[in-house]
């Protein structure tokens, strides 16, 4: 197995989508770029947004068994996926990682 890394590489912000269609809301999203957190066994690490773990859990699982080269090569590295979460009004971009082998 392989640990992998999960990195918040960018965070978009939709302002004109969030006044046409969402309710306003207090607190939306606690990501912030370059926060990172490390998946153990192909687990969702403590403090992961559990939204955004629905959207990277595949990747992130595929990646922890030593699998990768998702879509034929679409990655530099064979062994990483860049994901965004399913947030249309401000989706953030995730960098995943194959860390190293866990003996």
């Amino acid at each position: 197995m392989y640990d992998v890394r999960i990195t918040a590489l960018r965070q978009a912000d939709y302002s004109d989508l969030q006044s046409l269609y969402e309710n306003p809301i207090v607190h939306a999203c606690d990501v912030r770029e370059g926060d990172s957190w490390v998946s153990i066994d192909g687990a969702c690490p403590a403090g992961f947004c559990s939204s955004a773990w629905e959207s990277v859990r595949f990747f992130v699982v595929e990646l922890a068994a030593g699998r990768g080269n998702f879509y034929d090569g679409w990655m530099r590295n064979p062994y990483s996926a860049l994901i965004s979460c399913n947030d249309g009004f401000r989706p953030v971009s995730f960098l995943l990682e194959a860390i190293r082998a866990i003996d």
